[in-house]
């Protein structure tokens, strides 16, 4: 039986518009269904990709055209009466840039075919066929495997440059790959374009290959050390490989600043940004750091997957409580990697786990809804906040959950037992064998590993709508850490009670603290503030907040004389009168080491931390 084959072109690069053809043969019924996938793996809300489609035509093979109608938004129904090959052809808009969509123009073809791919929901197992009508200069990345071998090309100037190789696909007008059935073509994104960089190496047998589009210059030499680097410490936790033989980090370099990354079994795309920094400084471990998150995801939801998501249903929500652990594991090992393989400093460790810190303490949806019911809610309103305060981050939430996981582990077992050993197990015992595991699951294992149980843990704060405060402060203490709380330095989150965005050109309220002086003023999210006392604010409230409310003179007491604010919102100008409060609202949260430790706390952070105190 010949693959149920896509044919990818485009006339107008302009138009953002893909030309996608649809083959299958061997049609038997009088009726078949197609549908497009109404979400993607590692976006837990739903992404209605039809609406992007344009001009649908089904046909059969003498290209005579064939009746149907539509079932629902993203499946159609179409008539194949005495039709043995089913030819249908249809458009798709393609004008957004990120890490899981799909985009066009003349620089480059870039799909995620989760996007756009239509299948019959009963043949989603036989083989996929991709074939790319691309101009003869362009060079496909991706992780489908091409149907002829590719190219091995040296570059680089000097003979240890030249030890590096980069892969380029065979040139022509047709480029064609294949995937094992539409679960791997689905999770195959592909750039293909003439500006493309690329280098690979190869570690334990897996090889690694680094695409760059996009302005870049890539400092080959330090991405290939510190990625050997942070890899060979996600071989030794998982003993073992990924779970595939041949791995693409796929980045897109934007002008302006961007970050995301999507997840797939053989592949990440990752979109950074501006330009200018991602190869340097802080950005430049953003970019190890979202490397390191994004890989071990092969493990932890490609591989080791929840019940509700093995396999994959595209058409509808997958509902799961388990954003926690797909989500908060991966989030605190992508960073723990970093610094357990010596990447990080211990400043940098720091920082990354203060920022989740910070996000939790500054999150008031932390008494209203739990981790695990924020996952499950994520299929409702997605990733913003909508209701303010309403749920918590999977992300941070879930990455401090991890962490007070993984510190319980070590303690209850004498450090013998670890969350590696957990994640170890699921992807022994349920990955490998083809199976989803449950909460249940999930709990059972972690209480395998110290024969201590975690009913009070999973009940007070997984479960239920909470503070980590005291939990935290307990598990650190293990380790030699403290949790550390100081005052805001912006004066208007101290003592307005209120964040602003500052990022754009207009200066806008993002957060409230509930019962601040700001709300109780009328204060409201997305207000723009226009000018305080009557100085317009340009990006500078938290300069202008800070000269308003210093003493006059030295050792006088903080001004706290009223402020008025006008504000806009919605085309309606308003002004909000209120007195700075004598209260501190939001505070800053980080951790660090005791200065006094003891030896336990010494051994035990040598132990989770695989470094000296």
């Amino acid at each position: 039986m010949n693959p149920v084959k896509y044919i990818f072109s485009y006339s107008e690069p302009q138009k953002h518009l893909i030309d996608i053809e649809f083959i299958a043969e061997n049609i038997n019924g009088d009726e078949t269904t197609i549908q497009l996938p109404a979400w993607r793996p590692g976006r837990y809300e739903l992404g209605n990709f039809a609406k992007n489609v344009k001009q649908f035509f089904p046909q059969d093979k003498k290209g005579n055209p064939l009746t149907f109608h539509k079932a629902t938004k993203d499946c159609w129904k179409i008539n194949t009466k005495n039709v043995s090959t089913l030819h249908i052809k249809y458009n798709y808009y393609a004008v957004e840039l990120n890490a899981g969509s799909s985009f066009l123009d003349d620089k480059q073809l870039y799909v995620n075919p989760v996007n756009c791919c239509v299948y019959i929901p009963e043949r989603m197992n036989e083989a996929c066929e991709v074939e790319l009508k691309i101009p003869n200069n362009y060079i496909v990345a991706t992780s489908l495997k091409p149907d002829t071998p590719p190219i091995p090309i040296a570059i680089g100037t000097s003979p240890q440059e030249s030890t590096f190789m980069r892969k380029t696909l065979p040139f022509g007008e047709r480029w064609r790959g294949v995937a094992s059935n539409y679960h791997e073509l689905a999770d195959s994104p592909f750039i293909a374009s003439p500006t493309i960089q690329h280098n690979l190496f190869v570690m334990d047998g897996v090889e690694f290959n680094l695409w760059f589009q996009g302005e870049c210059k890539p400092n080959w030499s330090k991405l290939i050390n510190d990625f050997f680097i942070f890899i060979n410490e996600q071989f030794v936790t998982m003993k073992g490989v990924t779970p595939t033989n041949e791995y693409h980090f796929l980045f897109h370099i934007l002008p302006y600043r961007f970050y995301h990354g999507v997840e797939h079994l053989s592949s990440t795309v990752i979109a950074l940004g501006p330009s200018y920094e991602v190869m340097r400084g802080d950005s430049f471990l953003e970019l190890l750091s979202i490397s390191s998150h994004e890989l071990f995801h092969a493990w932890n939801i490609k591989a080791i997957r929840p019940a509700e998501m093995h396999p994959y249903d595209y058409t509808k929500e997958n509902y799961s409580r388990l954003g926690f652990v797909c989500e908060g594991v991966t989030t605190y090992y992508g960073d723990f990697f970093l610094y357990r393989s010596g990447i990080y400093s211990d400043f940098e460790v720091n920082r990354a786990l203060s920022k989740h810190l910070q996000n939790h303490f500054d999150n008031f949806g932390r008494y209203n809804l739990s981790v695990a019911d924020s996952s499950f809610d994520s299929w409702l309103d997605g990733y913003t906040e909508i209701v303010p305060h309403r749920k918590t981050s999977i992300y941070s939430e879930g990455c401090l959950i991890a962490f007070m996981t993984d510190l319980m582990i070590r303690k209850y077992s004498n450090n013998e037992r670890s969350l590696d050993d957990v994640m170890l197990h699921l992807y022994n015992e349920f990955a490998k064998k083809e199976k989803g595991y449950t909460e249940v699951d999930y709990k059972t294992t972690v209480e395998q590993m110290t024969g201590h149980s975690f009913d009070e843990f999973f009940r007070n704060y997984v479960y239920k709508a909470n503070s980590y405060e005291n939990a935290l402060i307990e598990c650190i203490e293990y380790v030699g850490f403290q949790l550390h709380t100081s005052f805001s330095k912006k004066y208007h989150e101290r003592h307005y009670g209120i964040k602003v965005s500052e990022t754009t050109p207009a200066t806008k309220v993002i957060a409230i603290y509930p019962n601040s002086v700001a709300e109780k003023a009328g204060i409201q999210l997305n207000d723009e503030i226009i000018s305080i006392n009557g100085y317009q604010i340009k990006n500078n409230l938290t300069e202008w907040s800070k000269y308003l409310g210093q003493p006059a003179f030295a050792n006088a007491s903080e001004d706290k004389s009223e402020v008025t604010l006008i504000v806009n919102n919605t085309g309606k100008t308003r002004i909000i009168t209120f007195t700075p409060s004598s209260e501190d609202y939001y505070k800053t949260y980080f951790i660090q080491k005791t200065s006094t430790p003891t030896e336990a706390q010494k051994k035990n952070f040598n132990a989770w931390s695989k470094r000296k105190f």
